[in-house]
């Protein structure tokens, strides 16, 4: 016998116990028969539950922030490098854009204005939004959640779910509206570029009513938008509609029909124009997509003695649309407005008056906002214009960023079938950016009618007059001198008006201050005044 019985006991043990395969060592005491696993990263089934927690929330929180990071640091290295690549050239782009931003804002703008980077854009967006939620999938799959706490496991798994509807569904939702928005731009804005006039950008917006009591569409509401190219400072000047005797722009093609100007009388308002060439002279413009609102650009320009080349046309067609594609406005209304009246001009008999919009802070739908816009009923022009003026500052208020990405999709179908315009797609960067400076300055309002001129100017206007005073107000608008009120004789006026309303539509816009309309010669009925709460 070679061993005693205790050597045999030991020697038998000791050859029971596993040899590491690379060391050749023999494993001891209480990791007999057990891998030696002491690496919590790769292998959290060894480590203790509180850190199996904290590796789950370490990794959830490096694919939220850093993707590709924790496939980096496990057994998805190749996955890893390349979605760590795709993280670092994003944030290297989005760097790239905001210091292009603070030096070329203008280049920004025209990139995200161009449909061909908008497509791409969108493309982009997709394939981020799905690489990230198969990063977070793929996240899942390394925390193992079966190893975690029953708690830990719950809340790991629903921070995973709403972290994969944050990141993915945003970027998903902005591929959607980039696509849409794409759309919009091809669809409702021109080709060819954006002018300047001595430094200004001229636009003439105009509401136009196309209701059924009414032959043809016509712009009830004209207001043009003088922007100052290089500091942004705007200013609005109302045109009224019942503007009579309209003289045209030297050149204008509508010397050749009207030599007098657009003056033959009563039914020669301005507003009448539209339908007028629309109807019967559309071979003036023979390459304008609107004769009407070449036409009314031509009178505009001539009336107020500065050049005006593009238009945006809002019609009240689809106006509902819009408004309620908004969520509706709200408004604090002045007077009782009526719901219907007013004269059918197909039949000359009057129409009857369906309810009425009460006063007070009122949520107006699109209907109830369409009639409030529009109805004439015991109003006299300037009542509308007020009223228009008010439903404008208040839709503004509703076009906040989350109203519009919330809303998106609905608002851009309601916008392809209400705005019409010239303005070129390729000059949206340009405007942008005077935008954007614009915000600098207070909105200057004026008006080539009361309180500015007297009540009867529209009837008599003098246009030598009314030229003297835009360019003077443009000139003084350099140096924030708002413009003062100028009676028909030519002469200025008493300070008695000088609060007249020269404020930016912001958190609360008061159209038509009381001393405005004690300057006219007859009282306007309480539905001429309203605010934006």
């Amino acid at each position: 016998m070679l061993f005693s019985p205790g050597e045999a006991i030991v020697s038998d043990q000791r050859d029971s116990q596993p040899v590491h395969p690379i060391s050749g060592m023999r494993s001891r005491g209480q990791n007999l028969g057990k891998p030696n696993l002491t690496d919590p990263l790769h292998h959290p089934e060894a480590a203790s539950p509180a850190l199996r927690s904290k590796r789950a929330w370490l990794f959830l929180l490096l694919t939220l922030v850093l993707p590709g990071s924790v496939q980096l640091m496990t057994d998805r290295k190749v996955v890893g490098k390349r979605a760590l690549a795709v993280t670092l050239t994003v944030w290297a782009l989005i760097i790239l854009m905001l210091g292009l931003w603070l030096m070329r804002r203008t280049m920004v703008l025209s990139l995200f204005t161009n449909t061909w980077f908008l497509s791409a854009f969108a493309l982009l967006l997709l394939s981020l939004a799905a690489g990230w939620v198969y990063l977070f999938l793929d996240t899942l799959r390394a925390i193992r959640p079966s190893l975690l706490a029953g708690k830990h496991r719950t809340l790991v798994t629903l921070c995973l779910i709403a972290a994969i509807f944050v990141t993915g569904g945003g970027l998903g939702y902005g591929a959607y509206i980039t696509w849409v928005g794409r759309g919009a731009l091809g669809s409702i804005f021109a080709d060819g570029a954006l002018n300047e006039n001595e430094g200004r950008y001229n636009i003439l917006l105009m509401g136009g009513d196309a209701g059924e009591d009414r032959v043809g569409r016509r712009p009830d509401s004209m207001t043009v938008v003088s922007i100052d190219a290089s500091t942004g400072q705007a200013i609005t000047i109302s045109v009224p509609r019942n503007l009579q005797n309209a003289i045209f722009e030297q050149g204008s093609p509508l010397w050749s029909v009207y030599p007098e100007g657009f003056n033959c009388g009563d039914e020669c308002i301005l507003n009448a124009l539209y339908p007028d060439v629309t109807a019967n002279y559309p071979d003036l413009y023979p390459e304008a997509e609107d004769p009407g609102a070449e036409a009314t650009m031509d009178a505009v320009s001539g009336v107020l003695g500065i050049t005006v080349e593009n238009y945006l046309l809002i019609d009240m067609s689809g106006f509902e649309q819009l408004v309620d594609a908004l969520g509706g406005i709200t408004i604090d209304v002045g007077g009782y407005v009526p719901i219907g009246g007013g004269t059918n001009e197909l039949t000359g008999e009057p129409n009857p008056i369906d309810g009425y919009i009460e006063p007070g802070v009122q949520k107006l739908d699109g209907f109830h906002a369409l009639w409030y816009a529009r109805s004439r009923e015991g109003a006299s022009d300037y009542d509308r214009q007020a009223r228009q003026r008010c439903v404008q500052a208040a839709m503004l208020k509703q076009l906040d960023p989350a109203n519009v990405l919330t809303k998106f999709a609905d608002i851009t179908a309601a916008g392809e079938q209400v705005v019409e315009t010239n303005i070129p797609q390729s000059g949206l960067s340009q405007l942008g950016d005077v935008a954007l400076k614009s915000k600098d300055y207070d909105l200057i309002q004026f008006a080539a009618g009361p309180p500015y001129f007297s009540e009867d100017f529209p009837t008599y206007p003098d246009f030598d007059q009314l030229h003297a005073a835009v360019e003077k107000m443009i000139s003084e608008s350099a140096q924030g001198i708002a413009p003062t009120a100028t009676t028909a004789q030519g002469g200025s006026s008493t300070s008695e008006i000088a609060d007249t309303d020269t404020s930016t539509i912001s958190d609360a816009v008061t159209v038509e201050p009381v001393s405005f309309r004690a300057q006219l010669a007859s009282e306007l009925s309480p539905n001429g005044t309203c605010s934006v709460p």
